[in-house]
């Protein structure tokens, strides 16, 4: 059943107009973003292919009462193009087979060429950093694509920083794009041979039915235990009877093959509660087809282990 599910979603990322980043969604899921798209601070969404090229989408706009606009890219100026639709269903089977990559899913539409002129492009520099700093930087790009929570964006902003010391910037935002994008590419590539249902996905499959049975569940939540134990009350529902979360770190233990630990408890601070919540982990766990090495004190972590980290690249 896991693998069936994965094969329904869609390998894209969609953002809406008022924030919302929803990831992997089935299509009646992108069916229902579109129908809802229309109020105010709610009129538009984009759709990117997971681990895609930059400049590649398509997007929908549409005001209550007008037309829905719809458009696509696919990586240059010239290949940008636009049809006004009056009813949101063929905006769903073009967007839907967009995402699917069906053969002539644009096919029956009156797409126009938008004419936009080109913005005048300067190649970034070549990096030219001493070995020792390129190879800590590119080392720490590689932890971040291996952890596969970081956006393209995200990662483009610690290249450029990473190196800061004092006044020195060593990598121009140019060139930090540069090397994102190629490094990127790089682990899409590597990607592109995984099949089925990995870890990961059976990682984000037991939270998510944690989080439907009232517990506060989150992946790759701040940067620290002390931090995460802080923030966890806000993040989730005010009626949830419990949290489990792993943090960055977490994640970057994970990543390096060394397994991954949870940290769970229950809002009213009481031991018992919190056992309740961990024999509610490893049960998840165990429906989704992972291991769990846990010894019932509600003072352990629950450590799931052997543990083959291989997330997705996310947008």
């Amino acid at each position: 059943m896991g693998c069936a599910t994965v094969a329904r979603m869609l390998a894209i990322e969609v953002q809406t107009e008022n924030g919302e980043r929803h990831l992997r969604v089935t299509a009646e899921a992108l069916a229902a973003l579109v129908r809802r798209i229309g109020g105010p601070g709610d009129r538009f969404l984009v759709v990117e292919r997971i681990a895609g090229p930059a400049e590649v989408f398509v997007q929908v706009w549409h005001e209550a009462g007008g037309d829905y606009t719809l458009e696509h890219r696919e990586g240059s100026n010239d290949r940008h193009f636009r049809v006004l639709l009056d009813d949101p269903g063929p905006v769903i089977a073009a967007m839907t087979g967009w995402a699917r990559r069906a053969d002539g899913w644009d096919t029956g539409l009156a797409w126009r060429r938008l004419d936009l002129t080109p913005a005048p492009e300067t190649p970034a520099p070549p990096l030219e950093l001493p070995d020792d700093d390129r190879r800590q930087l590119e080392d720490r790009l590689r932890q971040s694509l291996a952890g596969g929570y970081a956006t393209r964006a995200e990662l483009a902003e610690l290249a450029e920083d990473y190196l800061v010391k004092g006044d020195r910037r060593p990598v121009s935002p140019a060139q930090a794009r540069a090397l994102v994008d190629r490094m990127w590419r790089e682990r899409a590539e590597e990607q592109a041979g995984w099949e089925g249902e990995t870890d990961a996905d059976r990682l984000t499959r037991a939270f998510a039915a944690l989080e439907a049975a009232g517990i506060t569940a989150r992946e790759n939540f701040t940067c620290c235990h002390s931090c995460g134990q802080a923030e966890i009350a806000g993040a989730g529902s005010p009626d949830a009877r419990g949290f489990v979360y792993f943090h960055s770190q977490s994640t970057d233990a994970a990543a390096a093959g060394h397994g991954l630990s949870l940290y769970y408890g229950g809002f009213d601070d009481s031991a018992e509660t919190t056992a309740a919540v961990g024999r509610e982990v490893v049960a998840a766990l165990a429906v989704a087809g992972l291991p769990a090495d846990w010894d019932g004190d509600p003072a352990s972590a629950v450590e799931v282990r052997p543990l083959d980290w291989r997330r997705r690249l996310v947008g």
